[in-house]
């Protein structure tokens, strides 16, 4: 009995002699695997590219020197410093790759980079709308899974730099030959100019965005106090009411915003033909209606999205290009040209905003008597994605509320709308019904149902592009055939783009011109404008004149006998 014992406990030893002798062997590899991984993940954060058309695997196959010069300095500090100052490295490594992906996100959609200190506020805009195509438990998902990703990037990072410098530390011998192997290496494909696939090999990424950022911080705050002093100098600011606009008097005066409406809807090979033959096509009609039309081109001051931006610039006179300005003007008494119909005493002054679902303090700075958002408008019919409703229903409900109504005695009208069925991700894209069969707008659930849906065409470029076209050709269609319809002898119609597409549907390197088009039955109106050479027509000409859209405002209260006042101080 004593033996077999003994026999076992010998098998037992050699089973655990056994397992000892493996398992090292397996630590080692694991050890080794994390290693890489680390020094991957430090690699891909420290050569990462701004841009998404520059990803692919040249972007990552670079020498860091800022990697180099970390492999010289960390391990010579001693331990606690050394851990602390590693993981400090970490996560602001971290946080450049955040600002870093940030950048490609707003390079696609917003044609610019992200700035550190006014674009967090968009942030909770993309939320709402991802809420608004694809619903609020996909978009809540969506939000939980980026800052889970966010978290998760710090605590990595922190980690491989402390780990990566821990194990030069440990082996300073070796660490020593492979930084200066990687050191001459660098240098010399830096003198040499060595660019495989037009990347070059030595890198110095990281110190250039964090260079990058602290510029852009520091025009940030340098631009928002020159801006405010260029706010202030408005050449008709002081212009008394009776000076402004007299040759308008009596009109019914339409500014539009088409949502998206750019130049690529009407030069671009996939979405030009059809939208090109509609605006031929709503020409035609226009004419035989009575109505002239020319048509230029505008340069937004935004691409992709914030419409707001390109709203206010073209009735500020000013380049609004980011949220301070924005900000900073609305705050200010600059004169909008939606204010300057309302400072004249003759006009009253209405808006149509579908698109505005909550609290629009911005009314006063435009000048707007009453404002129609997207509660008082009566519609009981289902949203179109981002679009609270179909532009043929905010339209219909603009005539029956406000311009099938006369104005005060004696007066004129000048009323805002802006039209959002061309909004992103353009799924499902409404289609043009009767105008006598629009009721409440309950008969499009139907059309709404048996739509393309958001998730479907929102990553999708082709569909995208398809739908785009689409959007900007109903859109287009039911505000000319409104005109068509229900304008008058008075009736004078401006109607622009806001901006350009994003880049998935624009391309990444489209201009920022937007159409724009002045629409009126009295030819003399259009004479007023003669000097602006635009093209007869809805459809601009390639090579029709290019103004920027902050120009817009004075030479439109100019052409129709504005004159400038004193300037304010």
């Amino acid at each position: 009995m004593r033996q077999s014992v003994v026999v076992v406990a010998g098998e037992r030893e050699s089973v655990v002699r056994g397992v000892g002798w493996r398992w090292p062997g397996r630590a080692r590899a694991l050890s080794g695997a994390l290693t890489g991984l680390a020094a991957l993940l430090v690699l891909a954060a420290l050569v990462m590219p701004d841009s998404a058309d520059r990803l692919g695997p040249a972007a990552f196959v670079r020498i860091p020197a800022e990697a180099v010069v970390g492999a010289v300095v960390l391990p010579a500090l001693p331990r606690r410093p050394r851990v602390a100052v590693a993981a400090g490295c970490g996560v602001l490594l971290a946080a450049l790759t955040v600002l870093n992906a940030l950048d490609m996100g707003f390079r696609q959609y917003l044609g610019r980079t992200f700035d550190v200190v006014l674009d967090w506020s968009l942030l909770g805009d993309a939320e709402s709308y991802l809420e608004d195509s694809l619903g609020s438990g996909t978009a809540r998902a969506a939000v939980a899974g980026a800052l889970a990703l966010v978290l998760l990037l710090f605590v990595l990072l922190a980690l491989s730099v402390v780990r990566l410098t821990e194990l030069l530390a440990r082996h300073p011998g070796t660490a020593r030959r492979s930084t200066l192997i990687a050191a001459v290496a660098w240098v010399a494909c830096a003198s040499l100019g060595l660019a495989p696939a037009a990347v070059p090999l030595a890198s110095h990424r990281t110190v250039t965005a964090l260079r990058g950022q602290v510029h852009r911080v520091s025009d940030t705050l340098r631009d928002e106090a020159e801006f405010r002093k260029v706010a202030r100098a408005d050449a008709f600011g002081n212009t008394p009411g009776e000076r402004l606009v007299p040759d308008l008097r009596g009109k019914d005066v339409i500014f539009a915003f088409v949502e998206s409406y750019g130049r690529s809807a009407i030069e671009d090979p996939v979405m030009a033909p059809g939208v090109d033959r509609m605006l031929d096509a709503r020409t035609k009609a226009l004419a035989k209606a009575g109505f002239h039309a020319r048509s230029g081109w505008l340069t937004s001051a935004t691409y992709g999205g914030s419409s707001w931006l390109g709203h206010s610039t073209t009735m500020s006179g000013l380049w609004i290009s980011n949220q301070q300005r924005y900000r900073t003007v609305m705050a200010s008494d600059r004169l909008s040209l939606t204010g300057a119909f309302r400072k004249t005493g003759a006009f009253e002054t209405v808006g149509v905003m579908p698109g505005v679902q909550k609290g629009w303090p911005e009314q006063k700075w435009y000048g707007l008597d009453k404002v129609y958002d997207a509660f008082r408008l009566g519609y009981r019919g289902p949203k179109f994605s981002w679009s609270t409703m179909p532009d043929q229903y905010a339209l219909q409900q603009y005539q029956e509320r406000v311009h099938g109504r006369r104005p005060a005695a004696g007066k004129g009208r000048m009323s805002l709308l802006v039209l959002t069925s061309s909004h992103q991700p353009w799924a499902p894209v409404p289609s043009m019904v009767d105008w006598d069969r629009l009721g409440d707008g309950s008969a499009f659930k139907a059309m709404e149902a048996a739509g393309a849906k958001a998730a479907d065409v929102i990553a999708d470029t082709a569909k995208s592009r398809a739908e785009y076209g689409k959007s900007v050709q109903y859109s287009v269609t039911a505000l000319t055939e409104w005109l068509q319809r229900y304008g008058t002898k008075d009736t004078v119609l401006v109607f622009l783009g806001d901006h350009q597409p994003i880049a998935r549907v624009s391309g990444t390197h489209a201009s920022r011109d937007v159409p724009v088009s002045l629409v009126a039955k009295d030819p003399k109106l259009l004479d007023r404008t003669a000097d602006w050479h635009w093209t007869d027509g809805l459809r601009p000409a390639h090579d029709a004149p290019v103004w920027k859209m902050s120009a817009f405002r004075d030479r439109f209260l100019r052409a129709y006998g504005s004159t400038p006042g004193p300037g304010k101080n």
